[in-house]
């Protein structure tokens, strides 16, 4: 059966011509018929006539108007929407407002909408909620999960890797993991902070940060190797990323050590910015009296005083290619883990 006329509204005056078109009721306006026939001729609806729905799908393109994306998602069982999660068991008080996190969800967030997808958001505090991934990727909400960060969840994420296929983890790669990760080299990229400040005189050397976190503990791994090869003796200053403990953590450390060490690799560039400033406020000269290497190289790392020397990480690139992972694992590909090269990125702090 034909759509009825009836159900068509008059048409519209100049006045309202030109508005943008933005809803169903928008398009059906200036296409001169009701919602409902809006709805069904983009939906693909036999009941609307067909000319009439050409011309309201030739309205819906002419417009940047998506074609009825709900019913397609539901023909599909496709939600349209990708899941994020930033689980935090290592330490629960950090923030996602933490700049790295929002330099990747930044990334993120660009690449899945090019790729026409939305994304929702969650910061998970695992020892509240021990099935926390199983929750998510269980939700029916998401059509796929991308985890920043493994935590202290490695073997959470290890297992339901074995049994859910669109996932992919920013994290460390470990030979034999089953579990699909983008991210960089962490173990050569400790090497790398090492390696220059032992070249800058270094003998004393600290790591700061928590070496219990999948991707820190690596870190501190390559720069313990190198330190151990050159009979360099290096101390671990653990350090929270929070905000509201990190300086009290950084000034406490310095209260004991500063004067036993003379090289300092912080596990982020956040955790070697706040040194920087504590340093500058106890008038410790760097690099000349300590020398400093952070890890990531985000945005803010050549504006510190002194601009920082670190290791630069991908971090666009390794946003863009989760999404890609993802993508290629929701087609039921195979894919393997993704593991970026770190650069060691002069500046005047080491």
């Amino acid at each position: 059966m034909s759509e009825p006329d009836t159900d068509r509204p008059a048409a519209p005056d100049a006045a309202t011509a030109d508005r943008p078109v933005r809803t169903l009721a928008d398009l059906a306006r200036i296409a001169g018929v009701s919602t409902g026939t809006v709805s069904r001729a983009l939906a693909g609806k036999s009941v609307v006539k067909g000319d009439t729905r050409k011309k309201i799908e030739a309205l819906a393109q002419q417009h940047g108007f998506r074609l009825n994306q709900v019913a397609s998602n539901l023909r599909r069982q496709r939600t349209g929407v990708i899941g994020i999660a930033i689980p935090l068991g290592h330490d629960r008080r950090q923030q996602v407002s933490d700049a790295f996190f929002m330099t990747l969800l930044g990334y993120l967030a660009d690449a899945l909408t090019e790729k026409g997808y939305d994304l929702m958001l969650r910061r998970v505090i695992p020892d509240r909620d021990e099935d926390w991934l199983d929750r998510f990727i269980g939700s029916g909400m998401v059509d796929g999960v991308l985890v920043i960060g493994q935590s202290d969840q490695f073997a959470r994420i290890e297992e339901v890797a074995g049994r859910y296929r669109p996932m992919v983890v920013w994290g460390n790669h470990q030979e034999g993991q089953r579990h699909c990760v983008v991210g960089s080299d962490n173990r050569l990229g400790g090497k790398q902070a090492a390696e220059r400040l032992i070249a800058q005189g270094a003998r004393r050397l600290a790591f700061l940060g928590d070496p219990t976190a999948t991707e820190f503990a690596a870190r501190y791994t390559g720069a313990k190797s190198v330190a151990d090869a050159h009979d360099v003796p290096m101390i671990t200053l653990p350090t929270h990323l929070a905000p509201d403990r990190m300086a009290k953590e950084v000034a406490s450390h310095m209260d004991q050590h500063a004067g036993a060490i003379d090289g300092i690799f912080a596990a982020t560039d956040i955790l070697a910015m706040v040194c920087l400033a504590e340093l500058a406020g106890r008038q410790i000269a760097v690099p000349d009296d300590i020398r400093v290497v952070g890890f990531d190289d985000l945005p803010l790392a050549e504006q510190t005083a002194p601009p920082l020397t670190t290791v630069r990480q991908d971090i666009r690139a390794g946003a863009f290619g989760m999404v890609d992972l993802l993508l290629r694992r929701l087609a039921g590909e195979e894919t393997e883990s993704l593991v970026m090269q770190p650069e060691l990125v002069v500046r005047q702090s080491a």
